[in-house]
């Protein structure tokens, strides 16, 4: 009533063969993530020393660098020279931006309980909202 299957099923041979490209875990996707993550907020944090040259923000530079060495495998971020002229952005708008981007690190630090990273980016986040709040109320 019914023909007999007479080749190798499609679903068998996908699943029982190499595959021609790397497959990465998920811990190696979110070492992936929260590098980019936290190399973009050592980016804005570079463009706002450039601006507002602070002891603070030089520390979290370098937090930021040697924590993303550490998840590139030793690899050093490109960073901005604090001497280096940047253009003039308004240093509110970079406070918002470096608030979110230490928020999305710390979602994906937590997701993959990253407790240094974590901590980073909580007190990175802290550190741009109080730098935003005093902005805040005086343009009200």
């Amino acid at each position: 009533m019914y023909e007999p299957i007479r080749g190798k099923s499609v679903h068998s041979t996908v699943a029982d063969s190499a595959s021609d490209f790397p497959h990465r875990s998920r811990e190696e996707e979110l070492d992936i993530q929260l590098a980019g993550h936290l190399a973009a907020l050592l980016a804005v944090t570079d463009e706002l020393r450039a601006q507002e040259p602070s002891q603070d923000l030089d520390t979290a530079a370098d937090r930021l660098a040697e924590r993303v060495a550490r998840l590139r495998g030793g690899h050093a971020p490109v960073r901005v020279p604090a001497t280096a002229a940047v253009p003039a952005s308004c240093p509110g708008a970079l406070h918002r931006r470096a608030h979110t981007l230490a928020g999305r690190a710390l979602v994906v630090a937590a997701s993959r309980a990253d407790t240094a990273s974590a901590i980073l980016a909580a007190e990175r986040m802290d550190a741009h909202r109080a730098s935003l709040e005093p902005r805040e109320l005086a343009s009200r």
